[in-house]
């Protein structure tokens, strides 16, 4: 592992006898079942560390979206349950994790972590139970606040613990549970945001050629990012809803589903591209739709972007065509990096995926370089449509897998790892030591 700045580290901490407050990135939980474990086993490494260590192991997570941002009303429900993730790591590490109840403010989330939980604590510290999992982090009323309440929940959960660790990477945003605890506990970083950290260096130092290839459903939260990519690497390449905005704008054509403000984004990042010459390839292909959620035989075609026309009207576009990948610009691209950064499913999945399988293949048969792949969907659909590329990935030292695209992307336009909050708290507070 390479060097990385001055980050205090789990390895180097006196863990023995003491309780261990963990955040981890288990959102992994979709209407109550695990989408995709991948998220959970990367944080073994650190959970067995702290064990073997001699700690005492709470761990908190956050879980889906329960709060509505118009009303500031939180949803518990079992569907944003810890509850699953609990079970599975009894199943997967034979851990018996207790998941502790709190009193509901209302509509408010939960407000405190009161005195009932002492009775817990005290099992904690007695090894009667292995350990504890906090209930969503969001399901709590400071989470995402701001000021006394976020405050006063930052204090409640430094008062469980001893020490604070850190290995949620892929949870960027500065929400309580990420940066709270580091104020008032001495504070780590788990293993794993070590490794997603240490494998930044190839994207901040990238072996070139460097190929970016980004898609997203919104180019307003993308334009930095796209920006410090474009201005890195020595070819992007842009999918998804990103990439009907950039047709939208650059060719005056009409895709449905595409808003103004989208185009308008657009235009912003054509006015990058443009400044960085002969840098964006486009997928020379698309496959237009007539409808969004069924792919029906009759109602789809293949659609060249050099035959499109100012003032054409196209109904839903939801994939790439695999031929986009079978010859020019984008296959040469591909083929020849040396480095490459993937943050894309190129198609509506489920039933749009053969633009996705045929990059992930592609991908693969560059042998030479550095894949890195980041975000949620990406890993679930590279997982789904390509699994014995994904089964021999796990051998092979070119491949990595960062829990987090959107983490990922923020570092990208931040410069640096150390720009986000969560990770320079950690630093902050072996300073002030």
């Amino acid at each position: 592992m390479k060097l990385i700045y001055n980050l205090p580290k789990v390895q180097d901490a006196d863990l023995r006898g003491k309780v261990v407050l963990m955040r981890v990135d288990h959102n992994v939980v979709k209407k109550g079942k695990i989408k995709d474990t991948t998220r959970i086993d990367a944080t073994f490494p650190s959970i067995c560390r702290i064990l073997r260590s001699g700690g005492h192991l709470i761990l908190m997570t956050h879980v889906g979206r329960p709060r509505d941002k118009k009303t500031g009303d939180i949803n518990i429900s079992v569907n944003d349950s810890v509850q699953p993730i609990v079970e599975y790591l009894k199943r997967k590490l034979g851990l018996e994790f207790f998941v502790p109840e709190f009193v509901q403010d209302d509509n408010k989330g939960l407000r405190d972590i009161d005195t009932s939980f002492n009775a817990v604590l005290d099992k904690l510290k007695k090894n009667q139970i292995d350990g504890i999992y906090l209930p969503n982090t969001r399901w709590f009323a400071g989470e995402e606040s701001k000021g006394a309440i976020a405050d006063d929940l930052a204090r409640q959960l430094a008062g469980i613990a001893d020490v604070f660790v850190n290995d949620a990477f892929g949870s960027w945003q500065p929400h309580v549970s990420t940066v709270g605890p580091a104020k008032y506990l001495p504070s780590f970083a788990g293993i794993l945001m070590q490794k997603e950290i240490d494998k930044l260096y190839n994207i901040f130092s990238p072996q070139r050629p460097f190929l970016g290839i980004v898609a997203g459903s919104k180019f307003d939260t993308k334009i930095g990012p796209l920006r410090a990519l474009i201005e890195k690497a020595d070819h992007l390449v842009v999918g998804g809803v990103l990439y009907n905005a950039y047709l939208c704008a650059r060719y005056g054509v009409s895709i449905e589903g595409i808003g103004a403000d989208d185009v308008e984004a657009a235009k912003q990042f054509i006015h990058i591209a443009d400044q960085n010459p002969d840098k964006l390839i486009e997928p020379a292909v698309i496959v237009e739709s007539d409808t969004l959620d069924a792919k029906v035989e009759g109602q789809y075609r293949s659609i060249r972007i050099a035959d499109l026309k100012p003032g054409m009207k196209l109904k839903y576009v939801l994939d790439a065509d695999p031929a986009s990948f079978e010859e020019g610009k984008l296959r040469d691209a591909i083929l020849g990096a040396k480095t490459i950064f993937t943050n894309a499913v190129m198609g509506f999945t489920p039933n749009f995926w053969e633009g996705s399988h045929a990059m992930y293949s592609l991908i693969d048969e560059n042998r030479e370089a550095q894949k890195l792949f980041g975000g949620g969907d990406t890993i679930q659909e590279f997982k789904n449509l390509v699994p014995s590329i994904f089964t021999k990935t796990v051998h092979d030292e070119n491949y990595y897998f960062f829990t987090g695209g959107g983490t990922i992307l923020k570092a990208i336009e931040e410069g640096s790892a150390y720009g986000l909050e969560p990770v320079r708290m950690l630093i902050k507070n072996q300073e002030d030591e």
